[in-house]
């Protein structure tokens, strides 16, 4: 079973970058997609971005697509989301998620959180004005 840690979050201005590390710990070869979440104050969850772990095929949510790029470090089994020009509006827990097996035909089809079996504890962003 793998265990999910995000790292990488704090306190940044706005306008300023921030990258987030989640680490699979125990990662199964049968991992088909990593993505990551958030959450703000007084918010529902919000999908972010998602990879196939295999070939790096990538989708990232219109709101944060040119600002937030995902990536992945296979040798190391860890995701990553660098985070640019960040706003007061960014603030939220960040998740970090894992999907078993392919259930539809492209990435673009895993942006629902139902989809993922495995969740991180989540990590703490803050952007201040």
């Amino acid at each position: 079973q793998v265990q999910l840690r995000e790292s990488g979050g704090g306190l940044v201005q706005a306008g300023g970058s921030l990258k987030l590390s989640c680490a699979a710990v125990g990662r199964s070869s049968s991992t088909y997609a990593m993505a990551w979440f958030r959450q703000g104050p007084g918010k529902e969850r919000e999908f972010l971005a998602t990879i196939i772990w295999a070939d790096g095929a990538t989708y990232h949510a219109d709101s944060v697509n040119g600002r937030f790029t995902i990536s992945r470090d296979k040798a190391k089994d860890t995701v990553y989301l660098q985070m640019n020009s960040l706003e007061p509006d960014d603030t939220a827990v960040y998740y970090c998620a894992t999907k078993r097996s392919r259930t539809h035909a492209g990435v673009h089809y895993y942006i629902y959180g139902n989809e993922y079996d495995n969740w991180g504890q989540g990590t703490q962003v803050t952007v201040s004005s």
